[in-house]
C-alpha cells in the first residue's frame, strides 16, 4: 500500500515563524513493494485562521512529475503571521493513489513587509550590581477576552530567555544564536497561546551577553559587536472575536538585577541564590521598586530575520560514571564522555554555602585534574545557596566542553546521583548509522559523532572548550560531507553560509572564521583568505546540493562562490596559479619542520590545487543553474589552471615535484593529473606509505582525502591498513588512549601520558573525524550521484575490507532510508543487503567477475524482481535496481578481490 510520510517544509517539521516567501515542501513515499516510483502529485494549501479549520487557497492540480523533494509553492503569496496547512497525494507508475496525506503546516513570521512595533530596551546601570550582572525584565498585562492565538516574536543583542506566568517560554537555548550581527540577526517565534491565563498575565525576560558583547577569541576581547545588550519583544494576541492586541517592549517595562552575577561563554557562570526574586515573572510579584527599562537606540531592525536553522536544545542527559579522588586530594566527577553542555547539580548546606565546579576534558598522567589546554577560558560554575534546603541548579547562558568536573565546597556527603550532564547542541535530525565487526572502529565512529555534537552548537566551531570556539572555515569544509551522513545539517549550514556571504570581503576574500570576529578583534583586514579555508565558500554549498538536492542553496551562494574564485585569480601576477599571500598550508601535518604547525607540502601547490578544485565546482554549479555563458568561460578558465598547475608542479617525465603524502593525495583527489602522471602519483603515494610503515603524515588538508584516494585508485587494502593502525599516528591510537571524541593532534596525549602542548591541544576537534566519509561511502558503500543529487539515484558499492568480517550503514535521506551492509557468511559466501527508498533507483556494485556468481532472493540476479539492468565492469558487476530491500549472495570469499 502506497503511503506518504514525513511531510516537511524547508526541511522542518511544522515550523512556525518562517520568513520564506516561497517555501518548499518535501515528502517521503512508503511501500513494501519493489520498484515504486512517483508518477504524479497534487498539493493543496489551506489558510488557517486562528489555528482552526481553514479555507483552500491553492490547489496545484495533478502534476505529472517524480519530484517529491523541495517542491516550491510558487503559486501562493504568503502573508505575515499566518498559518498555512498543506496536504499531498501522489500516484505511482501503476496509477495507484496514496490518498491524501495527513495535514502538515507552516506558519510565517513577521516577514520583511511588516515593521516591528517593539523597541529595544535594556536595564539602566542603577538597576544592576555591576555590568556583569544579568538583568531581569517584566511586564504585566490584562487580557480582554477569550484568546484564540498568541505568538511572541523576540530577539536580543546578546542572548535571552523568556518566561510567561512563571514558566519558561520555548525549549531553545542561546537564542537568538550567533550570526554576522552587523548584517543579520535572527528572531524567534513562540506559540504561547496555552500559557496565557484569563485576567492579568506577566511576561518576563533575562538577558545575557553571549557572543554579542561577551568575551570572544583568544585575544580576550569583549564587545566586538556592541557596547551592551538589549532586548526586543513583541507579543501578538488574537481574540476569538477577531480583535488583535500587540504588547511590545518599551520603557513601560520594569527591570532589576538577577541572581546571575556573571555569565560568559568561555568563563562560566556565577549565581547567588540569595538574590532570587521568587515569582519574578508571575503577575502577583510586586515590581514597584524596579526601575523602568531604558530605550536603546541605534540598533537597526532591518537586519532582523526569522530563525533559519534548528535552534540549540537540550538533546540528552548523561549519568556520570564515577566520583574520583585524585592524587592531589581533589574530588572530580567523571561523566564518562567528553561532552558539551553543562552539569545539573544538587547542593546541600546552609544559606550562603558556596560551591564551585571547574570543567576539564582530561586528567594528566598522574590522574590529576588538567586545565592548561583551556588557555584563558575558565569554564567555572559558581553557585551560592539561598536557603538551608537542598537546591538544584544548572547554568543558563554558558556552556562547557568537558568530561570531568572538579568539585569544591560540596562537602563529604556529595553523591554521584547529585550530578547529571546536560548535552546541548543544534537540534539536527540524526540521520546516519555505521557499525562493523571491530569494536575499536565502532568507538571511532562514536567519537566522530560526539565530535559533531560538541562542535555544532549554532555554528560549526573548531573546539568547544578553550578560549576560541570559532567557526573556522577550513574545519567546516573538511568535515561537511561526514556531517551530512550523521545528521541533517542542511538548515544548519545554509544559515552559516549566509553569514559567510555576509562577512565576505568586498574583494571576494573569505574570513578564516565565520562569523568573522578576528577582523573585529584587531581591526585588521588581513585575517582571511587562506587556501582550503576560504574554499568553504564553494565546497560547502556544492556539498549541500549533492547530498540534499538543494538547488536553491547554489542559487543563493552563486555570487559568493564566484567572488571567491575571482579573488584567487586577482592574487599575484599569474591568473592561473595561486602563489601569493598567507596560507595555513597542510595545518598540523606530521611532516612539518620542528616548532612549526605547517606541514611540508608546498603551500603554493596546495593553494593552486584548491583553486582548481573550487573552479571545477563553480563550473558544475554554473551548469546546474543553466548559466551557459559562465559555463563556457569557466571551462576555459579551469583548463588554464590545469595547464598552469602541470607546468609548475609536474616534471616533463610526469613526476610530481612535491614529494609528500598530501601533495599526491590532492592531485589525485582533485583530478589534476592523468595518464602517466597519475600512475606515478599513485605509485609515489604508495611508496611514501610504505616508508612510513602505513602511517599517515598528512595534516588538515590531506587527511580528509587520503583513504578516499587510496580506495579509488585500487588500493583499498592500503587504506584499511591505515585505519587499523593503533600506534601513533593513527585514528585508533586516540581510541586506545580512551578518547571519546576526535582530538586536534594525533598525539594530544603521548605514550608516556604527557601532553602535546598546552597552547593548542583540544580533545574535541572534529576535523580528523572526516575519516567517517570513507567509512560510509567506501567501506559501507553508500553514495549519491551528482547527476541525480540528494540520493535520487544512489550508488551502493560496499567494499569488503581486510580486518573486518562485516560492516553496515544506513542513512535517512530526503527520500527515506538507504541501507547497505556486507558480511562474510558462515560458509564463506559474501552477503550484501541493500535498502533503496521509494521514488529512487540505485546502482549496486557487487565485487567479482561474473553476474552468474550472484543470486538474490534465491534466483540469479538477472531474474530477480526489481532488477532493471546488469552490467559487467572491471571492478565487478553493476546492477540497477528500483526501490525495495535486496539480499545479494555470492559463493565464497576467495572469489572476491578485497582490494
Amino acid at each position: 500500500m502506497l503511503q506518504l510520510r514525513k511531510l516537511r517544509c524547508e526541511y522542518l517539521n511544522n515550523p512556525i515563524g518562517l520568513d520564506v516567501p516561497n517555501p518548499r515542501i518535501s515528502w517521503q513515499l512508503h511501500s513494501d513493494e519493489r520498484g515504486v516510483r512517483q508518477q504524479a502529485y497534487q498539493i493543496q494549501v489551506f489558510e488557517q485562521e486562528a489555528d482552526a479549520g481553514g479555507r483552500l487557497i491553492w490547489d496545484s492540480g495533478k502534476i505529472v512529475s517524480e519530484q517529491s523533494v523541495h517542491v516550491e509553492l510558487s503559486g501562493i503569496t504568503v502573508k505575515p503571521r499566518q498559518r498555512y496547512a498543506y496536504q499531498v497525494q501522489v500516484w505511482d507508475a501503476k496509477g495507484s493513489s496514496s490518498g491524501w496525506s495527513e495535514t502538515a503546516y507552516w506558519e510565517t513570521g513577521l516577514l520583511q513587509s511588516e515593521p516591528w512595533k517593539a523597541q529595544w530596551i535594556n536595564a539602566p546601570a542603577e538597576a544592576l550590581e555591576g555590568e556583569e550582572q544579568c538583568p531581569y525584565f517584566r511586564k504585566t498585562f490584562a487580557l480582554s477576552g477569550e484568546v484564540s492565538r498568541a505568538r511572541i516574536y523576540a530577539t536580543a543583542l546578546g542572548i535571552y530567555e523568556l518566561e510567561m506566568n512563571g514558566l519558561r517560554v520555548g525549549d531553545s537555548y542561546f537564542t537568538p544564536g550567533w550570526t554576522s550581527y552587523k548584517h543579520r540577526l535572527q528572531y524567534q517565534t513562540y506559540d504561547v497561546t496555552s500559557m496565557l491565563a484569563s485576567g492579568v498575565n506577566a511576561l518576563g525576560a533575562v538577558l545575557g551577553r553571549g557572543w554579542y558583547s561577551g568575551y570572544l577569541t583568544w585575544k580576550e576581547r569583549r564587545k566586538l559587536y556592541g557596547d551592551g545588550s538589549a532586548l526586543l519583544v513583541q507579543l501578538h494576541i488574537q481574540y476569538a472575536d477577531g480583535r488583535e492586541e500587540v504588547l511590545v517592549s518599551d520603557d513601560s517595562w520594569k527591570c532589576s538585577g538577577s541572581p546571575i552575577l556573571m555569565s560568559e561563554l568561555y568563563h562560566g557562570e556565577t549565581y547567588d541564590a540569595r538574590l532570587e526574586k521568587t515569582g519574578w515573572s508571575t503577575p502577583a510579584y510586586s515590581d514597584a521598586s524596579w526601575p523602568s527599562a531604558v530605550i536603546v537606540t541605534g540598533a537597526d531592525k532591518r537586519l532582523l530575520i526569522a530563525q533559519e536553522n534548528e535552534p540549540v536544545r537540550k538533546i540528552e542527559t548523561l549519568t556520570p560514571i564515577a566520583l574520583i579522588m585524585t592524587p592531589k586530594g581533589e574530588t572530580v566527577v567523571d561523566m564518562g564522555q567528553n561532552m558539551v553542555g553543562w552539569i545539573r547539580f544538587a547542593v546541600r548546606g546552609r544559606t550562603g554555602t558556596e560551591v564551585l565546579l571547574e570543567h576539564a576534558e582530561v586528567l594528566d598522567a598522574e590522574g590529576n585534574f588538567y586545565t592548561e589546554n583551556l588557555r584563558d577560558a575558565k569554564q567555572q560554575v559558581r553557585y551560592v545557596k539561598g536557603t538551608d534546603a537542598e537546591e538544584q541548579y544548572e547554568p543558563k547562558f554558558t556552556f562547557q566542553g568537558f568530561r570531568y568536573a572538579k568539585l569544591t565546597g560540596f562537602g563529604t556527603e556529595v553523591q554521584l546521583s547529585d550530578f547529571a550532564g546536560v548535552v546541548l547542541h543544534s537540534d539536527m535530525e540524526p540521520t546516519g548509522h555505521f557499525a562493523c565487526s571491530d569494536p575499536l572502529i565502532n568507538q571511532l565512529q562514536h567519537n566522530i559523532l560526539w565530535g559533531q555534537k560538541g562542535n555544532f552548537l549554532d555554528v560549526p566551531t573548531d573546539c568547544p572548550q578553550r578560549d576560541e570556539r570559532l567557526g573556522w572555515t577550513g574545519d567546516a569544509q573538511m568535515f561537511i560531507r561526514t556531517a551530512t551522513f550523521l545528521m541533517n545539517v542542511a538548515p544548519f549550514f545554509t544559515r552559516w553560509l549566509r553569514d559567510l556571504k555576509a562577512d565576505q570581503f568586498e574583494d571576494g576574500g573569505v574570513p578564516f572564521v565565520v562569523p568573522d570576529v578576528l577582523r573585529e578583534s584587531d581591526g585588521s583586514a588581513g585575517n582571511h583568505s587562506s587556501a582550503a579555508w576560504g574554499d568553504a565558500a564553494v565546497i560547502c554549498p556544492w556539498t549541500l546540493y549533492v547530498v540534499y538536492g538543494d538547488k536553491r542553496i547554489l542559487e543563493e551562494q552563486y555570487a559568493s562562490m564566484q567572488a571567491w574564485v575571482n579573488y584567487i585569480r586577482n592574487q599575484g601576477d599569474h591568473p592561473y596559479l595561486w602563489n601569493t599571500g598567507f596560507h595555513f598550508g597542510d595545518w598540523l601535518g606530521l611532516d612539518s619542520k620542528p616548532d612549526s604547525y605547517i606541514g611540508a607540502t608546498d603551500r603554493d601547490l596546495i593553494a593552486t590545487a584548491f583553486y582548481a578544485y573550487s573552479m571545477s565546482l563553480l563550473l558544475k554549479t554554473a551548469a546546474v543553474l543553466g548559466r551557459e555563458e559562465d559555463v563556457q568561460a569557466y571551462k576555459e578558465w579551469y583548463e588554464n589552471i590545469l595547464k598552469a598547475f602541470t607546468d609548475e608542479f609536474i616534471t616533463p617525465s610526469g613526476r610530481l615535484s612535491v614529494s609528500t603524502q598530501t601533495a599526491n593525495v590532492l592531485v589525485l583527489m582533485f583530478g589534476l593529473v592523468g595518464g602517466n602522471a597519475k600512475e606515478r602519483a599513485v605509485l609515489k603515494l604508495m611508496s611514501l606509505l610504505e616508508e612510513s610503515e602505513f602511517h599517515l603524515t598528512t595534516g588538515f588538508v590531506g587527511t580528509p582525502y587520503l583513504n578516499l584516494v587510496l580506495s579509488d585508485t585500487g588500493n583499498h587494502e592500503a587504506a584499511s591498513k591505515l585505519l587499523f593502525q593503533t600506534d601513533y599516528p593513527s585514528w585508533l591510537y586516540q581510541v586506545t588512549k580512551g578518547a571519546t571524541t576526535i582530538w586536534e593532534h594525533w598525539d594530544g596525549i603521548k605514550e608516556d601520558g604527557s601532553f602535546w602542548s598546552k597552547d593548542m591541544n583540544s580533545f574535541n576537534h572534529y576535523a580528523y573525524g572526516s575519516i567517517g566519509d570513507w567509512l560510509y561511502r567506501r567501506v559501507a558503500g553508500i553514495d549519491t550521484d551528482e547527476a541525480q543529487p540528494g540520493y535520487k539515484h544512489i550508488h551502493i558499492q560496499p567494499q569488503p575490507t581486510p580486518g573486518l568480517t562485516w560492516a553496515e550503514a544506513s542513512l535517512e535521506s530526503m527520500y527515506g532510508k538507504v541501507a547497505s551492509s556486507w558480511k562474510q557468511g558462515d560458509e564463506g559466501q559474501l552477503i550484501i543487503k541493500v535498502t533503496v527508498p521509494p521514488n529512487t533507483t540505485a546502482s549496486v556494485r557487487l565485487p567479482g567477475a561474473s553476474a552468474e556468481a550472484w543470486s538474490e532472493g534465491g534466483v540469479q540476479v538477472r531474474q530477480a524482481a526489481g532488477v532493471h539492468e546488469v552490467k559487467t565492469e572491471e571492478q565487478g558487476i553493476v546492477i540497477t535496481v528500483g526501490s525495495g530491500k535486496y539480499e545479494f549472495v555470492t559463493g565464497v570469499m576467495s572469489a572476491v578481490n578485497p582490494g
